[in-house]
């Protein structure tokens, strides 16, 4: 696997270096478990919503934490001393632990999570500042040069 060299963008680009970091981090793959399995989708224009099959959890067994553009989902098993006196013949159900990380973009929220028939539906949104918001600029509404 090739691997490319992002150095130089964090010194010849000022003020990109959150970019640079973005773009390191992607080309790490290989620290990202791919337990659970997840979808990402588009609802709407600003909108989305990951789900992830997080069969035999329950909603106090996971944690959903969003900080720094940094969504972390967790699923810790609270009683491991059951499975010790089960017997199984097959155990294609995973109930192991786990941490995936999701790297927000600017502007977005969690607006709420849901659990349902082992999925867990996370919504977000973009919610974009009015400052930040394309503004229309009227011709001739002012006068440039208060001299003249």
């Amino acid at each position: 696997m090739r691997t490319v060299d992002l150095s130089p963008l964090y010194r010849s680009f000022i003020g990109f270096d959150h970019l640079a970091s973005l773009m390191d981090a992607a080309a790490r793959t290989d620290k990202q478990p791919s337990f659970p399995p997840y979808n990402i989708e588009a609802l709407d224009k600003d909108k989305y919503r990951i789900t992830m099959a997080v069969a035999g959890f329950s909603d106090n067994e996971l944690t959903i934490e969003s900080e720094n553009n940094t969504l972390k989902v967790a699923g810790i098993k609270a009683n491991k001393d059951d499975s010790a006196e089960r017997k199984f013949i097959h155990q294609g159900i995973a109930e192991r632990n786990f941490e995936r990380k999701f790297q927000l973009g600017d502007h977005v929220k969690v607006l709420g999570a849901d659990l349902a028939n082992g999925l867990l539906s996370i919504d977000l949104q973009r919610e974009i500042p009015e400052a930040l918001k394309p503004r229309k600029i009227e011709i001739g509404s002012g006068n440039l040069l208060e001299g003249k």
